[in-house]
């Protein structure tokens, strides 16, 4: 027996015994394990951002175990079951896959998501934006969204184009601080941020992840600030500006 169909088959056995057994996996619905499934993905990005292999493994697990456990909440509701869900999703591959089980030619992989956006209006979507969760956080889904409109041609032509909205972006929400307007303050803030998106994207640059680095060096440099003031007998609090740079600076020079 394949040892993958062997593990698999492994995983659905323990999903039956918990379901049966512990007090705890029969209590829990779809509604329950939402909140936890979004959690471990976010356990999985953080993996694979330090690089991890061994916690990428074990929150892959984690997420495997997930998505066998809605399935089989599913399947004792006579909804679906786990074969449904493997199957539709085998026969939505192949059907949007038809330059690898059709006739169709294709010659880059850009012109391989123009060919899946048309598929999925074929299917009856009226829009290439319905694929976008609405509950997706507001910087995923701006990128979500400008590749989604890249695939049906609507796009910059390059950078430098795109470099000219941040800045002219930038000088809008430039006059609305000047007029103190807050609701056109965000707007513009707003507009700002998603044409630094686009730019991001031209870059070849995922910008959530640009970001989270940035969160991971400035919390590691202010740690190491707080602990050198610490060292000294000094009080963060009680520093001034000037001061704080001083140790911030330090914290550069030493590659945080």
């Amino acid at each position: 027996m394949d040892p993958r169909l062997k593990a698999f088959e492994r995983l659905l056995n323990i999903m039956d015994d918990l379901r049966a057994g512990c007090p705890w996996d029969k209590e829990q619905t779809m509604d329950s394990l939402r909140h936890l499934t979004i959690e471990e993905v976010y356990e999985l990005n953080d993996a694979i951002l330090d690089g991890d292999h061994g916690e990428v493994k074990k929150e892959l697990g984690d997420i495997f175990l997930h998505l066998i456990f809605y399935s089989k909440i599913a399947s004792e509701q006579e909804l679906f079951d786990v074969a449904d869900v493997l199957n539709q999703q085998c026969e939505k591959l192949i059907h949007r896959h038809p330059h690898i089980y059709g006739e169709t030619k294709v010659t880059d992989a850009e012109e391989v998501s123009r060919n899946w956006e048309k598929l999925k209006l074929k299917e009856g979507k009226k829009s290439v934006l319905e694929g976008v969760p609405g509950s997706l956080p507001s910087l995923v889904k701006a990128i979500r969204i400008q590749d989604k409109v890249k695939a049906s041609g609507f796009d910059w032509e390059n950078a430098e184009q795109v470099l000219d909205k941040v800045e002219e972006e930038l000088n809008e929400l430039r006059k609305e601080i000047r007029n103190d307007e807050q609701e056109q303050i965000k707007s513009e803030l707003g507009d700002l941020l998603f044409s630094i998106v686009n730019f991001s994207r031209f870059l070849n640059i995922n910008p959530d992840e640009a970001l989270e680095l940035t969160n991971r060096k400035f919390i590691a440099r202010y740690k190491f600030m707080e602990e050198e003031v610490r060292k000294v007998g000094k009080d963060l609090h009680t520093m001034d500006l000037a001061e704080m740079d001083l140790y911030w600076n330090k914290a550069k020079s030493v590659g945080l």
